[in-house]
């Protein structure tokens, strides 16, 4: 792949424009649908139950459905017979109640009953902390890109990567506003993750553009980019690739638990190499880069020498 002659700069305005598209459907979907919010930011009640053998994590989800708790989270917490059953509030319904409820139905036609090992409620408050805390996680998260690049690079390229990273949080969050899959810990823990893997891409391509930079001084700035973009182009689908298949593995073999885990992941890692590509370097492109930003200052009295 060393040889490809992609023009992907010509393209830029097909692609920014289908990110456009995207990215608005992605923002419309949050203010009409909204994102489907887990207990750990809407608050619930946490049952944990423990088992004489390893519990059957598939039966006691149907048995949970079966009595109108098809909501529930299950997971194995600790050993393979201790379970966690989170759920989400419910009106008029009390932590015991719900706890005596949840007990009857997951030991319902079981040889061997569950016992019951704790009930916590989790409230509101404590969702909304986690939320805020969530989102000021990505935030200050952005701000150190943004200073990171910024002195790194050049702040045209800062703003670039950021924007770029945008592009990913927000189409990603997009996939799961519209399809109301459930936005979780494990999800937010992959937007922060999301983040740092697509700003590890765009680095690379910024890295080998301001290296053509300086090495290519009779090219336009669209060609340095484009023949950047195709040099780091192996690696980047290499990467992404390997990176792809491990998701795609902890998707089918991971449990349901880190599905949505896994989903965010999987569509960032595929964002995140296209937004490398078709969004970082097109933007830094428009915010007016050039070679002359990113060339090394001369050494003062370096043309002394060649005086007669």
């Amino acid at each position: 792949m060393q040889n490809l002659k992609i023009d992907f700069m010509g393209n830029r305005k097909i692609a920014m424009t289908f990110s456009g598209l995207v990215m608005v459907i992605s923002i419309v979907s949050f203010f009409v649908k909204g994102l489907q919010l887990g207990i750990d930011f809407t608050g619930g009640t946490l049952v944990e139950v423990g088992y004489e053998q390893s519990a059957d994590l598939g039966q006691i989800r149907k048995n949970l459905a079966e009595a109108g708790f098809g909501d529930a989270t299950v997971q194995n917490f600790g050993t393979a017979k201790d379970v966690l059953i989170r759920l989400k509030l419910r009106e008029n319904v009390s932590s015991a109640e719900l706890s005596a409820q949840t007990l009857e139905a997951i030991n319902k036609n079981a040889s061997v009953p569950a016992s019951l090992r704790r009930v916590e409620f989790v409230g509101p408050q404590v969702g909304d902390d986690l939320a805020e805390d969530g989102f000021l996680a990505l935030l200050y998260s952005t701000f150190a890109i943004l200073i990171y690049v910024a002195w790194r690079f050049e702040w045209k390229f800062s703003l670039g990567s950021v924007i770029a990273t945008f592009h990913d949080v927000v189409v990603t969050l997009g996939v799961f506003s519209v399809f109301g899959l459930e936005f979780d810990l494990t999800v937010l823990a992959a937007i922060l993750a999301l983040i740092g893997y697509s700003l590890n891409d765009t680095i690379v391509v910024y890295d080998r553009i301001r290296e053509n930079f300086r090495r290519l001084r009779r090219i336009s700035t669209e060609d340095i980019m484009n023949i950047s973009i195709n040099e780091t182009l192996s690696r980047t689908i290499m990467t992404s690739l390997t990176v792809f298949l491990v998701l795609v593995a902890l998707f089918f073999l991971g449990g349901e638990i880190i599905h949505n885990f896994s989903i965010a992941l999987l569509f960032g890692v595929v964002f995140g190499t296209y937004s490398s590509i078709f969004i970082a370097s097109p933007m830094a492109l428009i915010l007016g880069i050039s070679p002359e930003d990113l060339m090394l200052p001369g050494k003062e009295g370096s043309n002394l020498d060649n005086r007669p």
